[in-house]
């Protein structure tokens, strides 16, 4: 029997505590990449640092006031806040594969193992931890069927269909800053 060493690895402090508690925090400009949510956190702790990032950075932009949205209740935030509908969004969202196996479940109700097969990249802990976190949200609805062996069903809820348009509009603006990104 070999001896095991447990690591632990501390959670980053979500800046609005941090605040609160230090002195040289309050009197710093909060910029995207001090905006920390506990979501952030975990995606950061979980080793990705990319979403956390990506997270903090559209949530900042998304829920800070800008005069451009004078008088519009949704630039009345001046911090990211949990309860905010982009927020909402982007935890639904979060992560590598989420929005394919969200794109796969548009064709309809589909086992485990047609998902694997769809994305052969993709191993099946991630697979399956994106599942979770779908359905977790109310984005998909997991179904097993009884019998032996059992089967397991995944498809998409209301809100999850409702998630086309979001997709759709993500893809545009993300195809037209690819297209000026590389005119320059």
């Amino acid at each position: 029997m070999t001896n095991q060493t447990v690591r632990t690895v501390p959670h980053p402090e979500p800046v609005e505590a941090a605040a609160t508690t230090s002195a040289a925090a309050t009197a710093r400009d909060t910029t995207a990449h001090d905006a920390t949510t506990s979501a952030d956190a975990t995606a950061l702790a979980a080793g990705d640092p990319l979403d956390a990032a990506q997270a903090a950075d559209a949530s900042v932009m998304a829920c800070a006031p800008s005069s451009a949205w004078a008088g519009d209740p949704h630039g009345e935030v001046d911090h990211p806040v949990p309860d905010c509908p982009v927020e909402i969004t982007l935890r639904a969202l979060r992560g590598r594969w989420t929005t394919l196996v969200v794109r796969e479940l548009f064709a309809g109700e589909r086992a485990f193992g047609d998902l694997a097969a769809a994305l052969p990249a993709l191993s099946d802990k991630v697979l399956g931890d994106r599942l979770a976190q779908l359905v977790a949200c109310g984005v998909v609805v997991r179904v097993r069927e009884p019998g032996w062996p059992s089967r397991v069903r995944y498809s998409l809820t209301g809100r999850g269909r409702a998630l086309r348009g979001v997709l759709d509009a993500m893809w545009a603006w993300g195809a037209d800053v690819r297209q000026v990104a590389g005119a320059e």
